[in-house]
């Protein structure tokens, strides 16, 4: 089993800045890509920011500039720093990993998800 744990979301005022953290625990032999998704009220869900296990990123245009992901692979965690939020960042933030559970399969990874934080900026 695997689990996602995020951490960090809170309510803050515009231009702000949070942290969020994710960290992943179980039976992991590999994570490849992790990043984190957003979903606001009535809105679809949203990839926000991913990096690759090299330390590639990308970025949901409309936070660049403004939030940071990074990670840490010796502990299976995964950040988002948010600076400078909006309003329009207003949602719950899901934590994603994608991880081999097993050895039979070098190939195969599943996705695994996060309960989520919410993150709430006032103006």
């Amino acid at each position: 089993q695997v689990q996602l744990v995020e951490s960090g979301g809170g309510l803050v005022q515009a231009g702000g800045s949070l942290r969020l953290s994710c960290a992943a625990s179980g039976t992991i032999y590999g994570i490849n890509s992790m990043g984190w998704y957003r979903q606001a009220p009535t809105k679809v869900r949203e990839l926000v920011a991913r990096i690759t296990s090299s330390g590639l990123t990308n970025y949901l245009d409309s936070v660049k500039g403004r939030f940071t992901i990074s990670r840490d692979n010796a502990e299976n965690t995964v950040d988002l720093q948010m600076n400078s939020l909006k309003p329009e960042d207003t949602a719950v933030y899901y934590c994603t990993a994608d991880i081999r559970t097993r050895t039979t399969s070098l190939n195969v990874y599943n996705r695994f998800w996060g309960r989520g934080t919410q993150v709430t900026v006032s103006s």
